[in-house]
């Protein structure tokens, strides 16, 4: 579908990509994966036709739709929620508009046998067959399930887009570029101002997704369960592997191995065949043979082994003066703005040395916390305070506003730093990436996963014995934040974090709170024990759980709860079934229908009476057969339940 061929970027002497190939297929979704600045947006600019390639061309064929979902964009004002995400259905409208007036065309003329006539015949089954595929529901109600599974409550709708945050407004973008249905979706980290509910409806519609893919993330688990094939951009130069995130990285150190062995026995066999021409050069004897072996040398295939980008974080956070066995505490917290409450009666408690995750829905209030206890936000009621001798070093999400973009990247660190530690400056900066030139850049050209690591890098100035990090990983590649993990593993010191990564928290945190409804509920143990508990794949199944507890009849609340859960399976399980099996059935008797109906009009259609109305019945086909359509699928998805 669309072909990269021999594309290089480079600027100035620095080369971006070197000579890449690679074929997107019709249905391939792929994971683009590499360091932060190995160029992955790049590539996505250039497929777009944003941005041009120093040499080299994109084809992308014609009349082949591509929805581009960038880092940073432009959002649009003047409309509410649901009317922004109507503008995607503009074509729709325009074609719905053009089949009328084709329609109002044919029911005027009566040159059956014209050319004319049939290009307008062909046009009207062009077009019908166009908005058949576009969509199964009406555009309103496809563009409120598709808003409402990306976050946003129904009264929210009619708001205007300018009262939501950059996140929010992001969601209504991507919301765009989905119900656009574009053959081919590119989506830049998509799920960095998304919570762990909105990204498992994501996921579902991309597994579900009939187009093709190409998709950066710097989360591991929604690359695997998408993705069926990883490009890899390594030093300028791409790896294709044709399998998911997690095996990609089996096979890349099985062929860099192998990659690696090849070369060392093909650079035995040089010296010996070196050492061999060295020695008998001067042997007449052996002319015939050293000749041999020079042209032998001389046509070799010599092996390269590809150079491995070995530079990481070099994080260690420093020793942690101790505090107070209590952290942070607090009792009876209602918390919010203005007359708004976002919570109300919480209790929290972390103690000294504890590494506590925040989780939730955006908007629920974890940010909102954060703002608490660094006491830039006073409770509306109840207590809050931290421990004795407590000293936080705080990690904000909206680095945009607390960065100074005129400032450098060496000046951010040493306008704040004191004493002995601004004689390493330099080093903490490498130790984060920033080497050479890099350090006298100005903040506002870095990129995302950049100010991150600068914002990072900040909180190694000073010996915290309080970490409080809101998302810390976004626009962190994946080994940086991998090696982040482990940083704070080893960290002495206590952690309070905000992140929607399973993967992440997985192993670091031994406490959650999890905000929701206005209230924060306290979960002991790991991700995995919280997840497990409940035997729930996600986060957001615990929100769903929660939903169909409000919803069970009285008469099976009060069953025991061992019971209570096996007996509510086995009925929900059967009466799926008998509903499914119904619906099955219903719908081979309407597709049966439909299709009679079809050729009765068909039969008049070719052979009109005096009485026929030629547009009405054009008009009463089309429904039909659109309907016939979406019935049809619905009754191959629900037949293959039963296969």
């Amino acid at each position: 579908m669309i072909s990269i061929n021999s594309l290089t970027v480079a600027y100035g002497g620095f080369v971006l990509l070197n000579d890449i190939n690679f074929h997107i297929s019709e249905n391939d979704k792929i994971g683009l994966v590499g360091k932060n600045g190995a160029g992955k947006s790049t590539i996505l600019k250039l497929i777009c036709g944003i941005q041009s390639p120093t040499s080299g061309k994109v084809a992308v064929p014609s009349g082949v739709k591509i929805g581009y979902l960038p880092q940073i964009m432009e959002h649009h004002r003047g409309k509410s929620v649901i009317d922004e995400a109507m503008t995607a259905f503009s074509e729709i409208f325009g074609l719905e508009d053009e089949l009328e007036k084709v329609v109002a065309e044919l029911a005027q003329r009566e040159d059956y046998e014209s050319k004319e006539y049939q290009e307008l015949i062909v046009r009207m089954n062009d077009i019908n067959d166009r908005l058949a595929m576009s969509h199964s529901d009406a555009p309103r109600v496809q563009a409120e399930r598709t808003l409402i599974g990306l976050g946003f409550k129904y009264e929210e709708l009619s708001r205007p887009t300018e009262t939501f945050s950059q996140g929010w407004n992001m969601r209504i973008e991507l919301a765009k570029i989905l119900l656009s249905k574009p053959d081919v979706l590119l989506l830049d980290e998509p799920t960095n101002h998304l919570d762990i509910e909105s990204i498992e409806w994501l996921e579902g519609y991309l597994k579900e997704y009939k187009g093709s893919l190409v998709l950066i993330s710097h989360d591991r688990k929604f690359l695997d369960n998408i993705t069926g094939r990883t490009v890899e951009i390594m030093l300028g130069r791409i790896h294709d592997y044709k399998v998911p995130y997690s095996q990609y990285l089996e096979l890349r150190q099985e062929r860099l191995a192998q990659q690696r062995a090849a070369y060392e026995n093909q650079q035995r066999m040089i010296e010996k065949t070196e050492e061999f021409i060295e020695k008998f050069r001067y042997k007449p004897t052996k002319s015939n043979q050293v000749q041999s072996r020079v042209k032998a040398l001389e046509k070799l295939d010599r092996i390269e082994v590809d150079m491995e980008d070995k530079s990481a974080l070099a994080v260690k956070f420093p020793p942690a003066p101790r505090s107070g066995d209590i952290a942070y505490k607090s009792s009876g917290m209602k918390v919010g703005y203005g007359e708004k409450v976002v919570f109300s009666d919480a209790g929290i408690e972390v103690r000294r040395g504890e590494k506590v995750a925040l989780v939730g829905r955006n908007g629920e209030g974890k940010t909102t916390l954060m703002r608490v206890i660094m006491g830039e936000l006073q409770p509306m009621a109840g207590e809050s305070r931290t421990g004795y001798n407590v000293n936080i070093g705080y990690y904000a999400q909206n680095q945009e506003d607390i960065l100074d973009k005129e400032d450098t990247v060496f000046g951010t660190l040493d306008r704040i730093a004191v004493g002995d530690i601004r004689t390493k400056l330099r080093d903490i900066l490498a130790a984060f990436l920033f080497k050479g030139e890099d350090i006298d850049k100005k903040v506002a050209v870095l990129s995302g996963g950049e100010r991150a690591r600068l914002a990072m890098a900040k909180l190694i100035l000073k010996p915290y014995n309080l970490l409080a990090l809101d998302e810390p990983t976004n626009h962190m590649d994946i080994r940086s934040k991998d090696i982040l993990k482990q940083a704070l593993k080893a960290y002495d010191g206590t952690l309070i974090i905000v992140s929607h990564d399973r993967d992440f928290l997985d192993g670091l945190v031994d406490k959650l709170y999890e905000f929701r409804d206005g209230k924060v509920k306290e979960h002991l143990g790991g991700v995995q024990d919280f997840l497990e508990r409940r035997r729930l794949e996600n986060l957001n199944e615990l929100e769903r759980h929660y939903r169909e507890e409000e919803s069970k009849p009285a008469e099976v609340v009060e069953k025991k709860a061992a019971s209570q859960q096996e007996y509510q399976e086995r009925k929900f399980i059967s009466k799926e079934e008998r509903k499914i099996k119904h619906r099955i059935s219903f719908l081979e008797k309407a597709i049966g229908e439909t299709e009679e109906k079809m050729k009765s009009i068909e039969s008049r259609l070719a052979s009109p009476s005096e009485g026929d109305d030629y547009m009405e019945l054009t008009r009463e086909y089309l429904e039909l057969k659109r309907d016939l359509d979406f019935k049809t699928e619905e009754w191959m998805d629900l037949s293959s339940k039963f296969e």
